[in-house]
């Protein structure tokens, strides 16, 4: 197969990108509107400098209107128009969502949730992922687009599905996850041993006894929990795989993906990524939540580390005001355009909205889209227009990379397992420890990489893991090599404690990694809500609530110890300095950001990594390296300064065409994207 870059390997984004530069465009949905718009349509698209739709998502019905009988003349209309109009398309399977008649005619086709309630049509992503009968129909709607559509040059990407995420409990689903766990444990003795089922006399002696975990009187076994929802994911990934071979096998050397959901808690996107030509990525930032700008920037981050730093295409996004929010604040126009070059700064080579016009009925008919309901004679349809222009400015930065130093450690698996019921405590979330420990980060303009315990870290020089609850046997040497070679590892609270198969590690904590830090624990110490007080030289004294742990020092240096109570002396966080200039983190307690800040910075410096130079930066401005341009992102609603230094020559802003030099203000929302001027 010869790969959409020319070099006969897997397809990328570059053959869209070198031909028409950054991506921008929107999911067009043109079953919902009469032929006449369309042209207009098409029309707005050029005007607009929107080279990319999506087409197709949610069409299944208008495609296939009964079972076998096809519909086809409208799209071909469709591809053909956008194609004449120099728009890409990007086909879509319209499988997330069957029609009626697909659960009318073959009920188990419908999911059931953990409580035995089957669902009904009406809305959408209603089926069960391991139904024969949707399998078949997805498929056989799969092959028609695809023998139609497969060579047509207009179609330029594949888009197979919509945002996967079902869960189904039903027999189906049993039958399969029975035979998921057979090709993990080999063994019912096996199987046994891994859930632990000696505890409540659990013990199965027949496959057919081992069911998913559905609802029961009573805590469910965390193992066979874990095991559903690693299955949940795989079996998700086997319908995007069916289909898109499907796809490859009349579209050779086109580009197929489906859209994640960033950090989507009921899927693996580990586990994904190997087989998404593009890692596309769906990001709802919150307009109305000044401090959302961090989280969205690591979810961009990790979509770029799911692509092994290749770039990756912003899916979707909104243009102003989203539809599923209890009051849902618009993005103002400086926030769409800033919302959008932050993904570029962070190594999209395309930003896409859903959606081109806004829906007049439907559930979706109060989301914003790039087209709205008074049409684009409006302030939201004229910014549209002004982003394209200056998308077109940068594609400078089209299929270049951003070069990090640090790693941000995140697996699926460990967040699942730690956030169990029956756990110690249910304050100690995964995602809100991975964020606080990335916002000094985001604050200090370090670049980061998002990635999994199975990386190879030896690119890194800090490697942070916020929180690594499971950790398996095979991923503990890579991390124990960061400092062995001379690294930083820091490692969050609770971190190191389950296996692979959640049970708990036996030994002082983090066990497998206890010598590297040079202290070690015997007991997580959920806090009454009053805190203790923590006393450090580096960090200044701080109270700590909800979490710390009993913690003493080996061979290390107590950084910070609590101060009274029964944890009197105890460490909360402690550091190990080992030849070679290698050193070891553990953080024993929920510090507080300013405390927390101080340890990461402390780990920047001990691993001499710092944001790009030649850039300083009033807070809440966000400083990116992509490639040779150092873009500046304002998060905030008031004027920034941005000092420029480095360069006798001063620098050129690829937005405005301006030269600057020196001291350089930054409107509210307001981006430079700059590169050094040369003699």
């Amino acid at each position: 197969m010869t790969g959409s870059d020319g070099s006969g390997g897997t397809p990328t984004l570059a053959a869209l990108t070198d031909e028409v530069g950054l991506l921008y465009g929107a999911d067009w949905n043109p079953e919902q509107w009469h032929p006449d718009v369309w042209r207009e349509d098409v029309a707005l698209m050029r005007a607009a400098g929107v080279n990319l739709v999506t087409v197709g998502v949610f069409s299944w019905a208008s495609l296939e209107p009964r079972p076998g009988r096809f519909e086809l003349d409208w799209l071909d209309r469709v591809v053909d128009l956008a194609h004449d109009h120099g728009v890409l398309v990007d086909l879509a399977t319209p499988t997330a969502s069957p029609p009626p008649w697909l659960g009318v005619l073959w009920p188990s086709a419908r999911a059931v949730t953990a409580d035995g309630v089957r669902m009904s049509h009406g809305s959408r992503n209603h089926f069960c992922p391991s139904s024969p009968h949707y399998r078949e129909r997805a498929l056989a709607v799969t092959r028609v687009l695809a023998e139609r559509y497969g060579a047509h040059p207009g179609v330029r990407m594949w888009h197979v599905g919509n945002e996967y995420g079902q869960v189904c409990w039903c027999e189906h689903c049993a039958h399969e996850y029975r035979a998921w766990l057979r090709a993990r444990h080999g063994s019912l003795d096996e199987l046994n041993r891994a859930w632990g089922t000696a505890f409540w006399s659990q013990r199965y002696d027949e496959w057919g006894q081992v069911i998913p975990p559905r609802a029961a009187p009573y805590l469910v076994n965390p193992t066979q929990a874990l095991d559903h929802r690693r299955f949940a994911s795989d079996q998700l990934l086997a319908l995007y795989l069916e289909q898109r071979d499907v796809v490859r096998e009349h579209a050779p050397g086109v580009p197929v993906t489906t859209n994640l959901m960033g950090f989507h808690h009921p899927t693996d996107y580990r586990r994904w990524a190997p087989h998404l030509d593009v890692v596309a990525d769906d990001v709802y930032g919150d307009p109305a939540d000044p401090s959302d700008v961090v989280r969205v920037a690591l979810t961009h981050d990790l979509a770029r580390g799911l692509a092994g730093g290749a770039p990756w295409l912003v899916m979707e996004q909104a243009a102003g005001a989203v539809n599923w929010r209890p009051h849902n604040v618009p993005k103002t126009s400086a926030q769409l355009r800033l919302d959008s070059l932050r993904a570029v700064a962070r190594g999209a080579d395309g930003s896409c909205f859903f959606q081109w016009r806004a829906s007049t009925a439907g559930a979706e008919r109060y989301h914003s889209a790039l087209v709205p309901h008074a049409g684009p004679d409006t302030a939201l349809h004229r910014a549209v227009v002004a982003h394209g222009a200056e998308l077109a400015r940068l594609r400078r930065v089209v299929g270049t990379r951003v070069t990090a130093r640090v790693a941000l450690v995140f697996d699926w698996p460990s967040w699942w397992a730690a956030e169990e019921p029956a756990s110690p405590s249910q304050r100690l979330r995964a995602l809100p420890q991975v964020l606080a420990y990335y916002r000094p980060l985001w604050e200090d303009g370090v670049a980061v990489d998002v990635v999994g315990p199975d990386a190879d870290l030896d690119a890194y020089d800090l490697v942070v893991a916020p929180q690594l609850h499971l950790v398996e046997d095979a991923d503990v040497a890579g991390l124990r090599r960061v400092v062995e070679r001379g690294g930083v590892l820091l490692l969050g609270p609770f971190s190191g404690v389950v296996d692979r198969d959640a049970h708990v590690r036996t030994g002082r904590f983090p066990v497998p990694f206890a010598d590297l830090v040079g202290g070690s624990g015997e007991e997580w110490v959920p806090l009454p809500d009053a805190g203790v007080d923590l006393r450090s030289d580096l960090l200044g004294d701080v109270r700590v609530h909800d979490w710390a742990e009993r913690v003493r020092v080996d061979d290390g240096e107590a950084v910070a110890a609590v101060v009274g109570g029964d944890l009197d002396g105890c460490a909360a966080v402690v550091r190990r300095r080992h030849p070679g200039g290698g050193q070891g983190w553990y953080v024993g307690a929920l510090l507080p950001p300013d405390a927390l800040a101080g340890v990461v910075r402390a780990c920047l410096d001990a691993a001499g990594v710092a944001g790009p130079a030649g850039v300083r930066a009033a807070a809440d401005v966000e400083v990116v390296r992509r490639g040779d341009v150092t873009f500046c992102l304002n998060a905030a609603d008031r004027p920034r300064t941005v000092h420029l230094t480095g360069t006798a020559d001063g620098w050129h802003d690829l937005l405005t065409g301006a030269d600057v030099a020196g001291d350089v203000p930054l409107a509210p929302h307001g981006v430079l994207a700059l590169i050094e001027r040369t003699p």
